[in-house]
């Protein structure tokens, strides 16, 4: 799906813009630090999980055809209902309306509800509405992350007229972080330094 590009960007608190490939690749390599320019960049998708990687580019390769038959304009109940007709068609797994229990020491004290819960791997959120994902709707996919202790998220925004421009990935740097041994909040010795600003690794890019 090297059609659909990473853009590095911030959860709304600062940081520059990269580029690379949603497959990694040559493009992803020179994500998992910072530039000279102090612009930060992703984890790479090789660091997570293969299966997971490649069930994403399924669901998105769902999305795209719903996008390419139905374009924009339409509210965001048409695109979940298209999109799920659609997954169930290419045998993607899901559940809609998953409710996800939020913990507090150890005790249940909320529920998030996701759109769809995908292969009980990732979490989907679809929206239709103009304009860019804000860092508040990437804030809340990445709290659902970590309340399922799960390592990816993926936005999908269909009213634009490319859909790639409406495609956000959101990552649960904690957990990928603990499954290569480092500490919460820990950078991992890359280029560059991070700041308390903009935490080493903890923002979301376009897929």
């Amino acid at each position: 799906m090297s059609d659909y590009r990473n853009d590095g960007r911030g959860d709304g608190r600062g940081g520059g813009r990269g580029r690379g490939g949603y497959g990694g690749g040559r493009e992803g390599a020179r994500e998992g630090g910072r530039d000279g320019g102090g612009q930060r960049r992703g984890i790479p998708l090789s660091e997570l999980d293969p299966t997971l990687t490649s069930i994403s580019h399924k669901v998105i390769g769902c999305a795209r055809d719903v996008h390419i038959a139905l374009g924009g304009g339409y509210d965001e109940s048409t695109y979940m209902t298209a999109l799920q007709q659609e997954m169930r068609a290419q045998g993607v797994n899901f559940k809609h309306n998953h409710s996800i229990p939020v913990k507090y020491k150890d005790q249940v004290v909320g529920h998030s509800i996701c759109d769809l819960f995908i292969e009980d791997r990732f979490i989907v959120d679809v929206m239709a509405r103009y304009g860019e994902v804000s860092g508040a709707e990437r804030s809340v996919l990445r709290a659902q992350l970590k309340a399922a202790d799960l390592e990816l998220g993926l936005i999908i925004n269909f009213a634009g007229r490319l859909l790639k421009d409406g495609l956000v990935r959101v990552l649960n740097v904690d957990k990928i972080n603990a499954a290569k041994g480092i500490a919460p909040g820990t950078y991992d010795g890359g280029e560059g330094h991070p700041n308390e600003d903009s935490p080493m690794y903890d923002f979301d890019e376009k897929a």
